[in-house]
């Protein structure tokens, strides 16, 4: 995974998942979609397009390409670890999403029947943040 120690976490993050097909690709293989033509089928995007953008998931360490067939070669491609840590980042998306712009929310359900939510959640206290909370050591507030 690339790193950006001397930068900022976010631009780092968007270098590598930060372009709409490569956000709708990973929340397709959330869902469970996991071959080439049915994510182009679900999120629509242009086939040359995507296919660059999952090289570039792959090259970055989120996603990998696993042979499902041997002549001709296909493949399915899969979350990595890291990969499988967006899954907060995506449901943050939906939430926001579900919230603010469409005119009838698509609610996500865990296996219980209940709505998910995206919180944010200090690692050492476990106290929820909040965007008045948020600060970094390289921002100077005004």
């Amino acid at each position: 995974m690339r790193s950006d120690q001397d930068g900022c976490p976010a631009a780092a993050a968007l270098e590598v998942i930060g372009e709409r097909w490569s956000l709708l690709a990973l929340r397709e293989l959330f869902y469970g979609v996991h071959r080439f033509d049915r994510i182009v089928e679900r999120t629509g995007a242009p086939r040359n397009i995507l296919a660059t953008r999952l090289r570039h998931l792959e090259a970055e360490g989120v996603i990998e390409r696993r042979r499902y067939q041997e002549a001709p070669a296909r493949y399915e491609y899969h979350l990595t670890e890291a990969g499988k840590t967006l899954l907060p980042v995506v449901l943050a998306l939906m939430a926001w999403g579900n919230e603010h712009l469409v005119r009838e929310p698509k609610l996500m359900h865990h296996t219980c029947g209940s709505g998910l939510r995206a919180v944010t959640v200090c690692a050492d206290c476990g106290e929820e943040a909040h965007a008045e909370d948020v600060s970094a050591p390289w921002v100077r507030r005004a």
